[in-house]
C-alpha cells in the first residue's frame, strides 16, 4: 500500500496534479506491475519495478540502443530510478497474439522474421550478458529444479541423469555452434505489439549476445501459439533465405540450420516449462499452468526426429507428463 501511494505521488507530480485514471493492465510474468494512465484523454502506461526486486539498468540503457537502431519502443517519458518508478509512452493493447487469427498471418510472420534480422545485427552493447555454456545451463537446471522436482517431485535414476547429462551436452553444443548476434530472448506473440501498423517491441531488457536461432525459435515455436506444421516449414525457409541473404549464416545447409533450431528450440522450451512451474511454486501465479503442457508436446515432438534424443522425448513422455497431468489435476481440484 505504501508503495502505490509513492506512485501515486509520483504520477502526481509529473501530472502538475492534474485528475488522471490508473487502470491496472494484465502483468507480465516478472515482478514489475503496469497500469493504463489516461490524463485530459491522453494515455500513458506506468510500470512499477521495484529496484529491490528487479534490475531496471539493462531496461533503460537498452530502450537507448535499441531505439537509436530505429526500433520502436516504449518511450521512456519520465522516471524515478531510486523507487523504480516509470511513465512509458502507450503503443496500444494489439499484440501479435491478438491478430493469430488474420488471414495474412503468413505475412505478419515474415515481416516479424525480416524484423529479427535487423535486431540480430544490433551492435553488442555493455549491458548485454553472453548467453554462453553457463549461462545455457543455467537456464536447463531451471527445468529440473522447478518442474522435475518442485512441481512433480520426481527423482531421476542413474540412467535417466546419464541421459539428461547427455541430452543438455548436446542441446548446448548445438547452440554455442550458431553465429553469435543480439538476441531478444523472449521475441514471441505476447512481446510484439502492432502500433498504427507499426511493429512495436516491448520485453527487451533481457536481451543478450547468443545463439542465431533462438529469436526464430520464439517467434515461430510460440509457447502460446502452435503454427501449424506447413505454415512453420515455410516460415523456417523463408527465415533460412533472409538470414543467408544478409549474411547472418554462411556455407550452412538448410538441413543443418534446421537442426540448429529444433534444439534450440528443446532448450527453450524446456527452460520455458520449468519456469511456468517457477511462477506457480514460487510466485503464486497460476496463469501459466495451462502453458506447461503443449510446451512439453513441443519438447517430445521434436526430440523424437532425432535418434540421439529419443531418450529424452520418451521420458517426458511416458514419466514426466503423465506426473504433470497428475499434478495438474490435483491443483484445479
Amino acid at each position: 500500500m505504501k508503495r502505490f501511494e509513492n506512485l501515486q505521488q509520483f504520477i502526481n507530480t509529473h501530472f502538475n496534479e492534474q485528475p488522471t485514471s490508473l487502470n491496472v493492465v494484465t502483468g507480465d510474468a516478472s515482478f514489475r506491475r503496469y497500469y493504463r494512465l489516461n490524463c485530459k484523454g491522453e494515455h500513458f502506461i506506468v510500470m512499477d519495478s521495484d529496484p529491490n526486486k528487479v534490475n531496471n539498468a539493462p531496461y533503460i540503457s537498452l530502450n537507448k540502443v535499441f531505439t537509436e537502431q530505429g526500433f520502436l519502443l516504449p518511450k521512456i517519458i519520465v522516471s524515478d530510478e531510486l523507487q523504480g518508478f516509470f511513465i512509458l509512452s502507450d503503443l496500444g493493447s494489439t499484440h501479435l497474439a491478438d491478430m493469430l487469427g488474420d488471414t495474412n498471418r503468413t505475412e505478419h510472420y515474415k515481416e516479424l522474421i525480416n524484423l529479427s534480422v535487423k535486431w540480430a545485427k544490433t551492435p553488442a552493447s555493455d549491458v548485454m550478458q553472453a548467453y554462453n555454456e553457463d549461462f545455457i545451463k543455467l537456464e536447463l537446471d531451471i527445468f529440473s529444479q522447478w518442474l522435475v522436482t518442485g512441481f512433480i517431485n520426481e527423482s531421476l535414476s542413474v540412467d535417466q541423469k546419464i541421459m539428461w547429462k547427455t541430452s543438455s551436452e548436446l542441446l548446448i553444443k548445438a547452440m554455442l555452434a550458431q553465429p553469435i548476434v543480439t538476441v531478444h530472448r523472449d521475441y514471441h506473440s505476447r512481446n510484439i505489439m502492432n502500433n498504427n501498423g507499426q511493429w512495436a517491441i516491448i520485453d527487451y531488457q533481457d536481451a543478450v549476445r547468443g545463439p542465431l536461432c533462438y529469436d526464430l525459435v520464439s517467434l515461430l515455436r510460440d509457447c502460446y501459439f502452435k503454427l501449424p506444421d506447413a505454415e512453420l516449414i515455410s516460415l523456417l525457409g523463408f527465415a533460412y533465405k533472409e538470414f543467408t541473404d544478409q549474411d547472418l549464416i554462411i556455407d550452412t545447409s538448410f538441413n543443418e540450420f534446421k537442426y540448429y533450431f529444433d534444439l534450440t528450440g528443446l532448450q527453450r522450451h524446456l527452460k520455458a516449462a520449468g519456469i511456468f512451474c517457477r511462477l506457480y511454486l514460487r510466485d503464486g501465479k497460476s496463469g501459466y499452468l495451462d502453458n506447461i503442457l503443449p510446451t512439453l508436446n513441443y519438447i517430445i515432438e521434436v526430440a523424437a526426429n532425432y535418434s540421439e534424443l529419443t531418450a529424452l522425448s520418451e521420458w517426458i513422455k511416458n514419466i514426466i507428463v503423465p506426473k504433470v497431468m497428475d499434478k495438474l489435476a490435483k491443483e484445479r481440484a
